[in-house]
C-alpha cells in the first residue's frame, strides 16, 4: 500500500483541529436527521486523540498489496495466499466490496478464508481489488466507468494473476459487479456469492404486489414481515436513498464540500454504518457504531477515502450506473443462468426480495441463509458468520455433479 506522505497527515491533524463549531442537533433528535453533531464530536475527538495512521498503515500492510495496470489504470489490489495447502484444493476468490466501503471490510475475513478449516478440503486464495476510483485505484479520466466496465476490469485483473477459472463475493456495488461477470463470463465463474440479493424489475415489483393479497401463501412469515406492507418497505427505501439522487446526478458537486472537509466526510459515510447495519440503529444517542464496529476501524475506511482524494471519483460510480447508455444495457433483467449461485440474506440489508422473486434472477441458487441482526456491511460487521457462509456455499458447490457445474 502506497506510504501516505506525512504533509497529508499535518494537513489533516489541522482541518481537524479547526472545523468550525457543529450545529446543535435537535431535542431527542438521535439519528433521524442524518449523523447527530454530538456523536461526530465523539468520533473527530478519537480521529485527534486516539487514532494513529502510522499504526494502521502497518496494519493494512500486514498483507501484500499490488498495483496493476488494466486498460490504463493502475488498479490496487490486496493478494493472500494461503500458507498450509497439503492436501488441500487451492479455491481462487474475488472479493468485490462497494460504496461507501472499501478493500479494509474484507482485511478481518483474510485469515479465515486462508486457513483451512476442519472438515473442508480447500482453502481460498483471496483477491481483494479496489474498485477504479475507490482507494489506491486510479480513477476513469472519460465517462463510462460503469458496473459493466468494471466487470471487465476485474476479469482481466484475474487473467493477469493466472486464474481462469475462480469463485466471486460482492455487496453493494459490488454485487452488481459480479452479476454481470456470472453474465459475461459464465465459463470463468465457478461460482458466484452475493451479500445484497435482490432483484428490482418491472416483473418482480407486479409479483410482490399481487403477493401482498395472500402473502403467506408466497413466503415465509419471517419474511412478510419485513417486505409487507409494500408501502412501510418502499417508504424505507426512498427515507434511505436520498444520497443516491444527490450522487446519481450531481457526484461532484456534493465531492467538492466531502473532499475539503474531513469531518463532513467521515459524517457522511459512517451516518451509512449506522442506518445500513440496523434500521433500528437510528434510535440511539450513539448510532449503535460501536456495537458491531470500533471507531478505529471504522476510521480506517474513511481514511482510505481522505488520503487518496477518492470520495468524488467513488460516487461518479453512482452517475454512471444510472446513466441511459447502461440503463439501457438492462443487466438488471439478465438471470444469472448457469453459474452457481448463492446468498446471504441479512435482516437489515436495505432491500429484501423473498425467495419466489430470487427465483427469477438466479436460476442455479445452490445456496440461500437468512441472518437475523446482521446488515449492508456483513464482512466487516460480522467476519466469521460471513466467512463460513461463504465456506458453506463453496463447498456446496465443489460437491456437486459435474453436469450441474458449468
Amino acid at each position: 500500500m502506497a506510504f501516505i506522505l506525512e504533509k497529508v497527515l499535518e494537513d489533516l491533524d489541522h482541518r481537524l483541529s479547526n472545523h468550525l463549531p457543529f450545529q446543535d442537533p435537535l431535542e431527542d433528535a438521535k439519528q433521524h436527521y442524518g449523523m447527530n453533531t454530538r456523536l461526530l464530536e465523539t468520533i473527530v475527538d478519537h480521529w485527534k486523540t486516539k487514532y494513529n495512521w502510522r499504526e494502521r498503515e502497518n496494519f493494512l500492510n500486514q498483507y501484500p498489496h499490488f498495483k496493476t495496470k488494466i486498460q490504463g489504470l493502475d488498479i490496487h489490489f490486496v493478494h493472500v495466499k494461503p500458507k498450509e495447502t497439503k492436501g488441500l484444493k487451492v479455491v481462487p476468490l474475488l472479493l468485490v466490496h462497494g460504496w461507501p466501503g472499501s478493500f479494509r471490510e474484507f482485511l478481518e475475513t483474510i485469515p479465515m478464508l486462508t486457513t483451512p478449516q476442519l472438515g473442508r478440503n480447500f482453502v481460498f486464495e483471496v483477491v481483494v481489488p479496489s474498485l477504479p476510483g475507490y482507494g489506491f485505484s486510479d480513477a476513469a479520466v472519460r465517462p463510462g466507468m460503469n458496473p459493466s466496465a468494471i466487470a471487465v476490469i476485474f476479469k482481466n485483473l484475474m487473467a493477469r494473476l493466472g486464474f481462469n477459472r475462480y469463485y466471486i463475493q460482492g455487496g453493494d456495488w459490488g454485487s452488481m459487479i459480479v452479476h454481470v461477470m456470472s453474465v459475461l463470463y459464465p465459463d470463468r465463474i465457478l461460482g458466484v456469492h452475493q451479500n445484497m440479493c435482490f432483484v428490482n424489475t418491472p416483473i418482480a415489483n407486479m409479483k410482490m404486489f399481487m403477493a401482498s393479497v395472500y402473502p403467506s401463501l408466497f413466503m415465509k412469515q419471517e419474511h412478510v414481515n419485513l417486505i409487507y406492507p409494500l408501502s412501510k418497505m418502499y417508504s424505507y427505501i426512498l427515507l434511505e436513498s436520498g444520497y443516491l439522487h444527490l450522487q446519481a446526478t450531481k457526484p461532484d458537486t456534493v465531492g467538492v464540500a466531502l473532499r475539503d472537509s474531513p469531518v463532513g466526510l467521515a459524517a457522511y459515510i459512517l451516518e451509512k454504518f449506522t442506518t445500513w447495519t440496523n434500521k433500528e440503529w437510528k434510535d440511539l444517542e450513539d448510532g449503535g457504531l460501536t456495537k458491531k464496529y470500533t471507531l478505529t476501524n471504522l476510521l480506517d475506511n474513511v481514511m482510505i477515502y481522505w488520503v487518496n482524494r477518492s470520495i468524488t471519483t467513488s460516487m461518479r460510480l453512482y452517475s454512471e450506473a444510472f446513466s441511459s447508455d447502461y440503463y439501457n444495457q438492462q443487466w438488471d433483467r439478465q438471470p444469472i443462468k448457469d453459474v452457481p449461485s448463492g446468498c446471504l440474506r441479512a435482516e437489515h440489508e436495505i432491500a429484501f426480495s423473498p425467495d419466489f422473486i430470487l427465483e427469477e434472477k438466479y436460476e442455479n441458487l445452490v445456496h440461500l441463509k437468512d441472518y437475523d441482526n446482521v446488515g449492508h456491511f456483513a464482512a466487516f460487521q460480522e467476519p466469521e458468520l460471513f466467512s463460513k457462509d461463504v465456506y458453506d456455499f463453496v463447498d456446496k458447490v465443489e460437491k456437486l455433479p459435474k453436469e450441474k457445474k458449468k
